[in-house]
């Protein structure tokens, strides 16, 4: 009995790891890549699953102790994905530090300019710009606002959300 709770998960690493799952399967919802145009590749993947955990990273920031430990842990769950897939894609073991540094980089950077282009709404130009230099950077011509529509209505729909539910892990996401 000791033992089994000293063991156990923490609630915030559930919610994050539980958070996380619900980031890919939105991301992997099939209208982002045949309806608006995400390039799906292991790139426009990244991105969107980078842009999912950016939008539930802006709703959990100034939400308390609570939420930044859940955020954190979420966080941790996206890099040790990250990890696993580029082992799972055949990355050695020597070169694995230095591409997830590279990808901890595009990650912080990510967040430093989504909470910019964010920040400067109502204008919806850094955004759509964020958006047509990153998930769009592979597809020629492509449309950012039907993507910043979805965001905007996304960050809407999150902050609606209760706070309790997203610290459980559960969260409500748009149709893209």
């Amino acid at each position: 009995m000791i033992l089994e709770r000293l063991f156990r998960p923490k609630p915030a690493k559930i919610a994050g790891q539980k958070l996380y799952a619900g980031v890919v399967a939105q991301a992997r919802q099939p209208d982002f890549y045949s309806r608006l145009a995400a390039p799906d590749t292991v790139e426009g993947r990244f991105e969107l699953y980078s842009l999912h955990v950016v939008l539930l990273l802006d709703r959990l920031k100034r939400q308390g102790a609570a939420a930044g430990t859940t955020a954190q842990a979420l966080f941790d769950a996206y890099v040790s994905a990250l990890d696993d897939a580029l082992r799972e894609m055949g990355v050695g073991d020597l070169s694995v530090g230095k591409k997830m540094r590279k990808l901890g980089e595009a990650f912080y950077g990510r967040v430093k300019s989504y909470e910019a282009a964010l920040a400067a709404l109502p204008d919806e130009g850094p955004l759509a710009g964020l958006i047509i230099r990153t998930v769009y950077a592979e597809a020629e011509g492509a449309q950012a606002q039907p993507l910043v529509d979805y965001i905007l209505r996304q960050r809407r729909l999150l902050a609606d959300q209760p706070l309790d539910a997203i610290l459980a892990g559960d969260v409500d996401w748009a149709a893209p």
